[in-house]
């Protein structure tokens, strides 16, 4: 038996770290039978290996910018995980930035490294004109696509700042998800501590 439960970038990491944030979270499944309970189990004992593999990448990918690594995480520190950021992220990554520093560090360097052009934040305002009608267009339900005027919408130059930060998280959070699959390539797992979805696997679901 292997006291660990993934090898990253050639560093064991340890099952104890995934043991104690399996115990700071509480089980979401409410199974019954002792087959689905064995089940939903292991299933978390995958998806909390995941958590504390982006953790280790991104500690490992901080260094490698520069960037002043934070403190270690503490095992059981978990916290709190908005179901926007779990709808938006899947669960997998929203927990990981939640318990991770570096994780949160590494993903706010890449938003500021994003750059949203003029025409980008103009255009999304021109094919979004229901998100800026005025508080009183609100008021009388005025219809944002038929019958309104330009007095019914907020100025561009009054939300132009609050649409490019917008669409530079965005982007932020796709060159995030592209830098997570090409640093988990060479990850190597034991036996137990799979993808929850990795069909090489009976229990592999797809929910993230």
């Amino acid at each position: 038996m292997t006291e660990h439960a993934a090898v990253v970038r050639g560093k064991a990491v340890a099952k104890r770290r995934v043991d104690a944030l399996l115990a700071a979270v509480p089980a979401r499944d409410r199974e019954t039978g002792p087959e689905a309970l064995a089940r939903a189990e292991r299933q978390r004992r995958r998806w909390a290996t995941q958590v504390v593999v982006i953790d280790e990448l991104a500690q490992h990918a901080c260094l490698e910018r520069g960037l002043a690594p934070p403190e270690e995480v503490s095992p059981d520190r978990v916290l709190a995980v908005a179901e926007t950021d779990v709808a938006d992220l899947g669960s997998i990554v929203a927990a990981a930035l939640a318990h991770s520093p570096a994780a949160r560090l590494l993903l706010a360097e890449l938003e500021g490294e994003q750059e949203v052009a003029e025409a980008a934040v103009r255009d999304y305002y021109d094919r979004n004109r229901d998100r800026f009608l005025t508080t009183e267009a609100l008021r009388r339900g005025v219809d944002p696509f038929g019958g309104a005027t330009s007095e019914d919408f907020l100025a561009y130059g009054q939300v132009r700042e609050g649409v490019a930060r917008e669409l530079r998280r965005a982007a932020g959070r796709r060159a995030f998800f592209g830098w997570l699959d090409q640093a988990k390539a060479g990850v190597v797992y034991t036996a137990g501590h799979e993808h929850p979805g990795d069909p090489a696997h009976p229990d592999h679901e797809h929910r993230h």
